[in-house]
């Protein structure tokens, strides 16, 4: 009898990849490295993402684990064992692509048993496995179309299938829901996670969207400029960025900016005029006349007409109103001449609701300004940056 497919790989004592110091360059004129010096550890049956803006070098890593392209220096380590050198087609790696690249000519069930029909798999073990993988991703009553009688939710199910059907070790996927409108693509990321928690493999995924990262990762790394930034589960990548540019990247935050002019049991004090301050946590408070950089999330603000004795208040005036829907936008120039963005939810529950003009108080507490580190370096003698493997970030001071 053919073995359930929807049985996760056997465990093993290491993780499932592991990138030490890979390092991608292109060649040529310039700066050319498109990966600088990147170090990873992602475990078995986990969801992990790569999130980034175009060109920070999430692709090429993604294509270097596969075996499309061959780091410039660095080891892949798949199960303990290095990769570099080794097939793409001998790495037990399979990887869906943003364009499903389905036979238009096959029927679903051909589709995903096509690749099964090429490694001479019995026929009795093909169809059992097919039919086992198209009930996982519930196709199985659309066996017999073809993929132009599909929608584009169901044919990126059966380009999972396909994948799937082979038992990799891990599966990537490059971008795959990029194709969608936004309804479908949100309704697939929750089908992508029910899947992967299924079969139980590692799925490495690429994406530029930071709601999709958010809604389906185990855990995050976020790249730019060829560097990891942060390597964190969703809540805490969210709620404790680890840069400027983690803080500016996922969702909505305001970067501030200022001298300490004393510090106490709430922490570190920014003393501006007329009762303004803004608090920093005892924990990472560096000390009186030390200059420091944090960030507030807009929905962690609180607006009122009047000063409150909240640990961080600041007075502004409303230059913008923006309705979302279930949350309204409001963007706030402050006396200390930072611009924030405060979002207040449409659920009758806010104590001022002010229009263009209008001055505010602002508010928030001590806990919800996170003071940023600074973002990784490439040390000037090597092309390759070392980031500590298991946190890829640095630690806020």
């Amino acid at each position: 009898m053919a073995t359930d497919t929807l049985s996760p790989p056997p465990a093993t004592a290491g993780p499932a990849i592991t990138l030490v110091d890979v390092v991608k360059d292109f060649g040529g004129v310039g700066d050319t490295a498109a990966v600088r010096g990147v170090n990873l550890t992602i475990g078995d049956g986990e969801f992990f993402s790569l999130l980034g803006p175009s060109g920070c070098g999430k692709t090429t890593t993604l294509r270097m684990i596969a075996g499309f392209e061959e780091p410039s220096s660095g080891q892949i380590l798949l199960h303990g064992r290095d990769m570099v050198g080794v097939a793409a087609n001998r790495r037990d790696i399979n990887m869906v692509f943003q364009s499903y690249a389905l036979f238009p000519h096959l029927s679903v069930a051909d589709n995903v048993a096509f690749g099964l029909r090429r490694r001479r798999v019995p026929k009795d073990e093909i169809h059992d496995r097919v039919d086992r993988i198209l009930n996982t991703v519930e196709l199985a009553d659309k066996a017999d179309r073809r993929p132009r009688e599909l929608s584009g939710g169901q044919q990126q199910r059966v380009a999972l299938a396909r994948a799937l059907v082979n038992r990799p070790r891990a599966l990537l996927l490059d971008e795959p829901l990029g194709a969608l409108d936004l309804k479908l693509r949100q309704s697939m990321q929750l089908e992508l996670k029910r899947i992967q928690r299924e079969v139980g493999l590692t799925f490495i995924y690429v994406t530029h969207d930071q709601a999709e990262a958010l809604t389906m990762s185990d855990r995050i790394a976020v790249m730019n400029g060829g560097l990891i930034e942060q390597v964190a589960p969703p809540q805490e990548v969210y709620e404790r960025p680890a840069t400027a540019f983690v803080a500016g990247f996922i969702g909505t935050s305001n970067l501030i900016s200022g001298r300490l002019t004393s510090t106490g049991p709430e922490g570190g004090v920014i003393d501006l005029d007329d009762g303004q301050r803004i608090t920093v946590p005892v924990s990472a408070a560096p000390g009186a006349g030390a200059d420091v950089r944090l960030t507030v999330r807009p929905e962690k603000i609180t607006m009122t007409t009047g000063p409150t004795g909240a640990a961080s208040r600041v007075r502004g005036t409303v230059r913008e109103v923006v309705y979302l829907g279930t949350s309204t936008s409001y963007t706030v120039a402050t006396s200390a001449g930072a611009e924030m963005t405060v979002f207040q939810p449409n659920d009758g529950t806010a104590s001022v609701v002010p229009a263009r003009g209008d001055t505010v108080w602002l508010s928030w507490a001590t806990a919800h300004s996170y003071p940023l580190g600074a973002p990784p370096t490439v040390p000037a003698t090597s092309a390759a940056g070392r980031i500590a493997p298991d946190s890829g970030s640095l630690t806020p001071s």
